[in-house]
């Protein structure tokens, strides 16, 4: 079977490589193009383009895919790529184009795409962030049977997952392994003929947002849960921050602890080697990772070995 794959970062990078070892043909790839990155902001090839140069596959980085949009150009040519390319199936994930009916038309069995969540739950482009941050005891991989809606189309197969304690991180390599997984067996059931589509159901459907740089400050005043999940679903961006005494700190990682704290949100109630307990509008939490700007990520204990934190201190809101 020849699969044509369309994804840019490492998540999407996984499930390629699962291809690869599952033997299927990749006659073209398609990514995003070379984006500025790290303090040199020199041009750098996304996982997904390294992973086939890698492997001497063709690839493709077309800015749109619309023949009648702003680059119709590179439409043009992406379209003869893909025609060239004779795909039976098209795989995507995380690409971070949308396709245009004529691409989802082209395969003889279509577009299928490896979404991070349990549809309808969390359609839309952070859903591992937004389930850990609206305190979801489960999330998973889907395989859609795109269409031309956003993360509308039948369901092919689902495997869902316990959320836990884990953060965006941690959840995002064994979302990506179990995607990998799953698109290869979606395949060969579809070149079986033994694939079943279901529709997504009304009723569930919530959307999950693009993660904004402007989300990262804390504000003290929310419930220490819900504070504790935001540490978790920023890891590792933004992540989230919090000002104190001027100073701008990444906090990766804090427990969070039910009550009624006898301060006002945002003041500093204990500093030492278990953490640094901070009141929130209900509850504490202890901030156990942090980071200077400019510095590494460290335990709370070796941060405050080079600086001063005291009880009564208060982040700025």
């Amino acid at each position: 079977m020849r699969i044509v794959f369309a994804g840019t970062p490492d998540f999407a990078r996984v499930a390629l490589a699962a291809l690869h070892a599952a033997g299927f043909e990749i006659p073209l790839v398609l990514t995003q193009p070379d984006r500025p990155a790290g303090r040199g902001m020199k041009l750098q090839a996304s996982p997904v383009k390294q992973c086939a140069l890698a492997h001497g596959w063709p690839v493709a980085q077309p800015r749109s895919l619309r023949l009648d949009g702003k680059y119709p150009d590179d439409a043009a040519t992406a379209r003869e790529a893909l025609l060239a390319a004779r795909p039976d199936a098209m795989v995507v994930a995380a690409y971070g184009l949308i396709l245009p009916q004529w691409v989802l038309d082209l395969p003889r069995l279509g577009c299928l795409n490896i979404h991070a969540s349990l549809l309808p739950r969390w359609r839309g482009a952070a859903p591992i962030h937004r389930a850990i941050e609206a305190g979801d005891a489960q999330t998973g991989v889907t395989i859609m049977q795109m269409d031309a809606g956003l993360d509308t189309g039948d369901m092919l197969l689902a495997e869902s997952l316990a959320i836990g304690e884990n953060s965006t991180a941690q959840l995002h390599d064994r979302l990506a392994e179990m995607g990998g997984r799953l698109i290869v067996d979606a395949l060969r059931q579809a070149e079986a003929g033994t694939l079943r589509a279901q529709p997504q159901p009304a009723d569930g459907v919530t959307y999950a947002h693009k993660i904004e740089k402007a989300e990262a400050p804390i504000d003290w005043s929310q419930p220490a849960a819900a504070i504790a999940r935001r540490l978790r679903a920023f890891d590792p961006f933004p992540g989230a921050t919090a000002v104190l005494d001027g100073e701008t700190l990444k906090c990766w990682a804090g427990q969070a602890q039910a009550g009624v704290p006898q301060a006002a949100p945002g003041t500093v109630l204990a500093a030492g080697t278990g953490g640094i307990v901070v009141a929130a509008g209900d509850g504490v939490v202890t901030l156990t990772e942090l980071q200077r700007a400019g510095g590494k990520r460290m335990t709370a204990a070796a941060l405050l070995a080079g600086f001063a934190v005291e009880p009564g201190q208060r982040f700025a809101s």
